[in-house]
């Protein structure tokens, strides 16, 4: 089943990135209106990871889609397309807030 959720997390991620075709149906545009945000998006990352993906895989995944050449094509050809792998990379990225503690006297 962890297999099942790091495939999902992939096709997700590849699918925020590329974005909504310019021949899209109108049922594509009105499911990507409501469920092709950032926000969207990162619920159904966090979902996998409570299934058992690791952040670290997302943050590899993330990484492996910015370097590898595979992916270059989509990267390339698509407007905001890293803008938008930003944009999850920031999400999963580990704060430096979250290090911090804070004292109650």
């Amino acid at each position: 089943m962890r297999e099942w959720h790091i495939e999902h997390m992939k096709k997700t991620i590849e699918k925020y990135i590329i974005g909504l075709s310019e021949s899209a149906t109108k049922y594509q545009k009105r499911l990507h209106k409501r469920y092709g945000n950032l926000t969207s998006v990162c619920r159904q990352i966090n979902y996998d990871v409570k299934h058992g993906v690791t952040n670290e895989q997302v943050l590899l995944l993330l990484q492996k889609i910015r370097n590898d050449s595979s992916y270059s094509s989509m990267l390339k050809d698509i407007n905001g397309s890293l803008e938008r792998l930003n944009e999850i990379e920031k999400h999963f990225l580990p704060s430096d807030q979250d290090n911090r503690g804070y004292r109650f006297n």
